[in-house]
């Protein structure tokens, strides 16, 4: 079997996009084709088209729905490296950003003006994403010159605005209803706050774990000694916030894990030190969905990040990120709260992905039906 697709970066992700109908018709699930697709399970991903890390071992699936105020849904699949599994439990912000942009490469939107608005939704989360594409005089530039922290070459900037995003997992903003809770690991009693908005995020202090937030650039040594500790805390975290029966069904992906502190005192660009944990591992940039959670925490009064941000609403935050600065932003626009991030985005190639004839010749109309 033989399968179009477009390699693509979004953000600091890369990620393989299909659209809904490229998969054909047959039985097996996504599930199973997908890890397949991958090269999963190996911490390689050598026979397929997976890039070994959390970041670029990612999909898309796109759909156009008809007769609806949404131009594109989209399905994001976290697929597994070392497991053959697909985690469908959050929704990727990173990789968020190629969807507009695939649009209008595609002609799925006609470019209007500067900047082209394209309304989309995310399926696993049933987030609205207002994303916003760069077309100066009505076109994508020939050659694309935005740039961005934690890529060392240009794309096409998009810029995504989460229209009212807390609770979109677990239905509220603060799942224990408790903006900090104490939560046992190690023995060690930990303050947390368990956020959800964009994606589900435990966050603990900088301190708490031995790090110094005068010296930012040191952290990694110190958080890589203590993963054991920190993923006991995210699967009891993942029990409390409702998304796990117990910690050994926690999922891999959500909640992530953000480590935060007051910037270094030499540290004028930024308004909070970040370390996020994605898949297990110290993110080297940010989670996208993980920044929106901390925008609303920094909102919030009484979680870890509010205590070092204080109460004052900036319009922006400035997160530093083992890639740079990061700036989100807030506005209000007709009734709703959109929480944004601008992104660069850009098609890597395009291709057809050969599927090996033993799982091949078994695949189904239920993988379309189990995207949409």
């Amino acid at each position: 079997m033989k399968i179009e697709a477009e390699w693509m970066r979004g953000g600091t992700s890369k990620c393989w996009v299909f659209e809904t109908g490229q998969f054909g018709e047959a039985t097996t699930s996504p599930d199973a084709l997908l890890p397949r697709l991958f090269g999963s399970p190996d911490q390689r991903q050598i026979d397929g088209v997976g890039g070994a890390t959390s970041t670029t071992s990612k999909a898309m699936i796109l759909h156009r729905p008809a007769g609806e105020d949404v131009d594109v849904e989209f399905t994001f699949a976290q697929v597994g490296i070392e497991e053959a599994t697909v985690d469908w439990g959050s929704n990727c912000g990173n990789c968020s950003a190629v969807v507009g942009l695939y649009a209008i490469e595609k002609g799925w939107v006609t470019p209007s003006g500067d900047v082209t608005r394209i309304v989309t939704r995310n399926t696993n989360t049933g987030q609205i994403i207002i994303q916003r594409v760069s077309t100066p005089s009505g076109a994508l530039p020939i050659v694309p010159q935005a740039q961005m922290p934690g890529v060392p070459f240009p794309g096409y900037r998009v810029g995504l605005g989460f229209q009212d995003p807390a609770g979109k997992t677990t239905g509220m903003l603060l799942p224990t209803e408790s903006a900090s809770d104490t939560i046992v690991a190690g023995g060690t009693r930990w303050i947390v706050s368990m956020v959800d908005a964009g994606a589900p995020v435990v966050i603990l202090r900088a301190e708490d774990l031995g790090l110094d937030p005068d010296r930012y650039e040191g952290w990694l040594p110190g958080v890589e000694l203590q993963l054991d500790t920190l993923e006991q805390i995210r699967r009891q975290a993942a029990v409390r916030m409702g998304l796990a029966a117990t910690t050994r069904d926690a999922a891999r992906a959500i909640p992530k894990v953000a480590i935060v502190a007051s910037p270094a005192r030499s540290d004028r660009d930024s308004d909070v030190s970040v370390m996020m944990l994605s898949m297990g591992k110290p993110h080297p940039a940010l989670a996208i969905t993980g920044s929106i959670a901390l925008t609303l925490a920094a909102r919030t009064p009484g979680t870890v990040l509010n205590d070092v941000t204080g109460d004052a609403l900036q319009p922006t935050l400035r997160l530093r990120t083992p890639a740079g600065v990061i700036e989100t932003w807030s506005e209000e626009r007709d009734g709703s709260l959109l929480v944004g991030v601008d992104r660069t985005a850009r098609t890597i190639a395009t291709t057809i992905i050969h599927l090996p004839e033993a799982l091949g010749s078994a695949v189904d109309a239920s993988l379309t039906s189990s995207v949409q």
